[in-house]
Parts: structure tokens; C-alpha cells; sequence
């Protein structure tokens, strides 16, 4: 052999090791799992399953402990995401294919483990509980695991599949329960982290849950439930609580009735029957207009009363938790109905709404002037949606858990999209409207109030901005998602968002319920909460509306 060749052969067996890196390997309670060892130096694993397929006669049954395998099973790719209709458009899965064949879970852990056991953050999507799935890249757990926390997300049956109650289901469950097999869904996998999770380098003493919109609703879920409170050690909810008018639980027999009426709309008159129907069909027919709504249940298993009631009572999980809003959750044309935010169509859309209470509300949300018509109608949108939920969950568990809450409201808006995705401008609540070369229009409706949307925060704070090739993020940007993400970091290794170069966020008062929040954007800062008059007076609403 000349030797060229000599110093080539060499050469490439110098480079071999890096070019067959091992894969990493992990042994869990159903056997031995092969994962991918990221270029950062994050391991990942996708596509575990936590509980068996929920098909068949596990269709609307609580989900079932998963079953052993022999052999190494690959988790390099994420498993099915549940059946659902394309709700939303910002939505883009990796998941293979929809399938009822959905309960898989995602774990990110640093290659490098300290050791001591490093905390946990399990991730619950939002979606409205009709869709989602936990392939999304903006939910990744790569950056936080590379600040140390072992990053789990997870998929749960949604609509019909996960919230569908009946006389025949509840006699059949060994719980005397139906309904909220979503939210059972999402225990099940909590159950499975806390067994599995120390393989991971994880501590299954330090999970802290935390999920947006319908993920948020969940976390304060499966705070009030009786069956995950234990599980858990720290909470973050990022827009959302199930607390009226957001998405609130119902009685079990009124899911019961509903899902009863239902089946006989379909002429599905047995269980058998409905479980003999394809997921296809059942998507189909509970997607017509008025043939099915998602709701939890209060079924007297996973949950015991309202959440509310719960809280009220001090009997949710007595963890730290940290809680808030965007800036502009949705759009003044959510408020009007379509009708021009001037202060008088403003003042009738209020009336029509509070009736007696209207001049109390044009007091707290006033409307003189187009512009502040526009910045009322904004807030009354975005509070009976979803604001107002979030603060009366933080206040409850400030008041009667006597742990630190932390209240914030991310204010940071979206900038515009990339030329090549139409230069449209972005960040304003509620949309997309065209560019600058635009023509106005005198009579079109004004813009909507800039500032951050609903869900428009998840990248930012889960450090993701750069897979969302979308929009074109600049170093400002960068700048609020990592110090969005070192909040949210430091909140789950120590229960406290503070750390060393951040603006100081100071803890509720667990006396007075005096809130200074965290204003997370470019200049992020804490204030003095100017609005509590406002959520009171939606509180006392709320009690009394029939």
C-alpha cells in the first residue's frame, strides 16, 4: 500500500468514531429504548408509548399501562397524532399520520448528566381539546434540556375520542365515570414520567407542568384533580384556566345527555355499536355543525368538583406557580361582532352584551374615543376569553395554597413575515393584514391593537424561535425568548423565576393579592397590576350570571 493511501486509511479511521456516534440507549419500565443524539448534544427520544393504543374496546376507556417489548425499540421518530380536524392553521405536525393509535410521549435530556437528578418539565399542548399534537416544533424540549431540564411532551385524545360521555360508558367504568379521557390521558403519561423519568436523569420528585391555552387549562386540571396533585412539584400556564366563561367542566350528567342525543343522531343506539364505527366516521359526524362539543367533565373521579370550587377550597396541589397572558390575546372584532369600533357602536355592543351593568363596564373599559374603543373592546375580548381565567386561577392558589404564585403578561409582538411568505405584517392581535404598499381604504376597519396574540408566546418561551421560519426574527426577538426561557428555566429547577442578570419578579403578595407583574418584552419590567377592578367586577359577574 503507497503511502497516500496509508495516510487516507488512517485519516478515516481517526474520523469514525464521530461519523458512528453511538446512539443512545435507555432502559425503561417496558424495555429498552434507542434514541438520537442531537448535534447540540441533547438525546432525544420520540414516539414512546405511555398506555396502549386506545382502539377497540379501549375506545373511551381510561388509558391502559403499556405493554412490554422485546428487542430495542427505535424512538427516533414521533409516534400518531390524534384524530382531529385542521382547526387551526399554524399548526404543522411531523407526526407519521392521524391515528387513534395516538398515547406517545417525547423526552429531551442532556447527554452530559450531572450527578444529582436534574428537574422535569412535562409540556401539554393547546388546541381548544380538538387539536394539537406534541410533534409541533415549537413545543421542543432541545433548548431547555440544554439548560439543564429534562423536557417531556405528549399527546392526548381530543373531541369526540377524549371528551365523549354516556350512560353505557359510565356503567361500564370501574370508576363509575366518562368523559375527560383527555385529561386521563395526560395523567396516565405523568404516571409514566414519575416511574420512568430517573433513566432519563431526571428527578420524578421535581415535575413541573406547564402548557398553553388548552395545555394552561389542563395544568390547572390536573392541579384540582385528586389524581395527579401528588405527581407534581411546580405548575405554568401560560393563557388559560378551567374557570367560566374559559373552557369550563360540566356536570357528568349533562355529558351523559349530550353524548346520548349524539349517538342517536348518528343512529349509533349501543356502545357496541359506536365503537364498531371507524375513527373516520366518528371524526366525520361529530364535525357537523352542532353534533358534538368538547367539554370536561366533573365526573366524581378525576374530577370532584369544579376547578374552581377546588381552588376555592384550597385543595388543589399546593405548588409555586407561575401564570399569566399575552398583551392582546384576541382582536377588538371579536368584541364587535364586525361592526366599526366607533364609541357609539362600542357603547351598544356593550349594553347589548352587560345590560344593566353596561355603565359599571363603560366605567372599567371606556370607549370616548375610536382609539380607546379599540384598546376596551381589545381587553373585553381578550378577558372574557381567556385573561380573566388565568388571574382568578393565580389569585385562588395565592390566596388559599399559600405558595409563591408569579403572574407575567408577554407583550412582545410577532414581527413581520418573510418577504417570501408575502411581507404581510404580523404581531397584531387576531391576524395577518397586508403590507405597507397598500392602498388605505377610509372606509375599512382600523387595524387591530398591535401587541402580543393569543399563543403567539410559545416559541419565545420555550426557546424555539428559530424553527418557526415563518417570521423574520431579529436579535430583539432573541433577546426576549432567552430571557423568557431563563425565567421559565429557573421557575422549574427552583420554584422561583429569578436569577442572576434578570429583571427582578417580584411574588404575589399572599396577603393582600396585590400583583405586580412581569412585562416580558425588549424592556421587560414589573408593575403594579392596574386592572384588578376590572376582574373583580367579572368575578362578581360570573358568580351571579344565571
Amino acid at each position: 500500500m503507497t503511502k497516500k493511501y496509508l495516510v487516507l486509511a488512517l485519516l478515516l479511521q481517526l474520523a469514525m468514531p464521530a461519523l458512528a456516534q453511538k446512539a443512545p440507549q435507555i432502559k425503561v419500565e417496558q424495555g429498552l429504548l434507542e434514541g438520537t443524539a442531537e448535534k447540540s448534544g441533547v438525546q432525544s427520544f420520540k414516539g414512546i408509548p405511555f398506555a396502549q393504543p386506545p382502539v377497540g374496546d379501549l375506545r373511551w376507556k381510561a388509558p391502559q399501562p403499556a405493554k412490554n417489548w422485546t428487542g430495542v425499540r427505535q424512538a427516533t421518530a414521533f409516534g400518531n397524532n390524534g384524530m382531529q380536524k385542521a382547526v387551526f392553521g399554524d399548526m404543522m405536525f411531523r407526526s407519521p399520520k392521524m391515528s387513534e393509535d395516538c398515547l406517545y410521549l417525547n423526552v429531551w435530556t442532556p447527554a452530559k448528566k450531572p450527578t444529582e437528578k436534574l428537574p422535569v418539565l412535562v409540556y401539554f399542548y393547546g388546541g381548544g381539546f380538538v387539536a394539537g399534537d406534541g410533534s409541533e416544533r415549537r413545543y421542543d424540549g432541545e433548548s431547555l434540556a440544554e439548560k439543564g431540564i429534562v423536557t417531556v411532551t405528549l399527546n392526548y385524545r381530543l373531541g369526540i375520542f377524549g371528551f365523549f360521555s354516556h350512560p353505557e360508558l359510565t356503567k361500564e367504568s370501574p370508576s363509575h365515570a366518562s368523559g375527560n379521557y383527555g385529561l386521563l390521558d395526560q395523567h396516565a403519561a405523568l404516571l409514566w414520567v414519575k416511574k420512568n423519568i430517573a433513566a432519563f436523569g431526571g428527578d420524578p420528585n421535581k415535575i413541573t407542568i406547564a402548557g398553553e391555552s388548552a395545555g394552561s387549562i389542563s395544568v390547572s386540571a390536573q392541579m384540582a384533580s385528586p389524581l395527579s396533585k401528588e405527581l407534581i412539584a411546580g405548575a405554568i400556564g401560560e393563557s388559560g384556566a378551567m374557570i367560566n366563561p374559559t373552557l369550563d367542566a360540566i356536570p357528568l350528567a349533562d355529558n351523559e345527555k349530550h353524548g346520548t342525543v349524539f349517538a342517536e343522531k348518528i343512529k349509533a343506539g349501543s356502545l357496541a355499536a359506536l365503537r364498531a364505527l371507524t375513527a373516520e366516521q366518528l371524526l366525520e359526524e361529530a364535525a357537523k355543525p352542532g353534533a358534538f362539543y368538547t367539554k370536561a367533565v366533573v365526573d366524581g373521579y378525576f374530577l370532584t368538583k369544579l376547578p374552581l370550587e377546588t381552588f376555592d377550597a384550597g385543595e388543589q396541589a399546593k405548588v409555586p406557580l407561575l401564570a399569566g397572558w399575552t398583551s392582546a390575546e384576541i382582536p377588538y372584532q371579536a368584541f364587535m361582532q364586525g361592526q366599526f369600533p366607533s364609541p357609539e357602536n362600542y357603547a351598544k355592543r356593550v349594553k347589548e352584551q352587560y345590560g344593566d351593568k353596561a355603565a359599571e363596564v363603560l366605567k372599567l373599559y371606556p370607549g370616548t374615543t375610536q382609539e380607546e374603543a379599540i384598546t376596551s373592546a381589545t381587553a373585553l375580548a381578550s378577558d372574557n376569553f381567556i385573561v380573566y381565567s388565568t388571574w382568578k386561577w393565580a389569585d385562588l392558589h395565592r390566596k388559599t395554597a399559600r405558595q409563591p404564585v408569579y403572574v407575567y403578561q408577554f407583550s412582545r409582538a410577532r414581527p413581520p413575515m418573510k418577504s417570501e411568505m408575502g411581507n404581510a405584517k404580523s404581531g397584531l392581535a387576531g391576524g395577518i393584514v397586508k403590507g405597507d404598499g397598500a392602498k388605505k381604504d377610509e372606509n375599512a376597519m382600523p387595524e387591530p391593537l398591535a401587541g402580543a396574540s393569543h399563543a403567539s408566546d410559545i416559541e419565545y418561551a420555550l426557546g424555539n424561535l428559530a424553527s418557526n421560519t415563518i417570521f423574520e426574527w431579529t436579535d430583539d426577538d432573541y433577546k426576549v425568548s432567552e430571557l423568557n426561557e431563563d425565567y421559565f428555566a429557573n421557575f422549574i429547577k427552583t420554584g422561583n423565576p429569578n436569577g442572576k442578570n434578570l429583571p427582578n419578579w417580584p411574588v404575589v403578595n399572599k396577603a393582600t393579592g396585590d400583583m405586580t407583574i412581569m412585562d416580558i418584552n425588549v424592556q421587560s419590567k414589573a408593575y403594579k397590576e392596574p386592572y384588578r377592578t376590572r376582574y373583580l367586577f367579572l368575578d362578581n359577574y360570573y358568580r351571579t350570571k344565571k
